[in-house]
């Protein structure tokens, strides 16, 4: 019973969302992630600045990676306060290494790590077999 509650529990807390390699898809998984924060009630003040960071990495996967891409939320309660994470997964660079970024406008581009790091708590990149994770994580206490 314990087993099976903690599974249900942890369902109603995590949300997995594909990015599709189209355009438009920043807009659309970005409607859906808000969709999926209003649910679970997060923190109203916590909202705004959570699409932000879904903006961004997804943005940054679909840019800059091999697709298929995948964001993942999470909201955790704990005893400090309830953490929503943001993950964004992809297939890796699509880039070789030291490849050139010629024709980046840098007033256009480059602002992501940024924001994010202003915005999160704490985020960072986990690189694995088949791709690379990069996650934010947004407190509310």
């Amino acid at each position: 019973m314990t087993a099976q509650l903690n599974t249900l529990l942890r369902a109603a807390c995590e949300h997995v969302c594909p990015v599709p390699p189209v355009a438009g898809a920043v807009s659309a998984v970005r409607r859906r992630a808000a969709a999926v924060l209003a649910d679970w009630r997060v923190f109203p003040e916590l909202v705004e600045d959570s699409l932000l960071v879904v903006s961004e990495l997804v943005t940054n996967a679909l840019l800059h990676a091999r697709p298929p891409a995948v964001l993942r939320l999470s909201w955790v309660p704990g005893d400090g306060g309830c953490t929503l994470r943001v993950e964004v997964t992809d297939a890796g660079a699509a880039l070789p290494a030291g490849g050139s970024r010629a024709g980046t406008d840098p007033d256009e581009h480059g602002r992501g790590e940024t924001i994010i790091h202003a915005l999160a708590t704490s985020h960072g990149i986990r690189v694995h077999p088949g791709g690379v994770t990069r996650w934010a994580d947004l407190v509310a206490v």
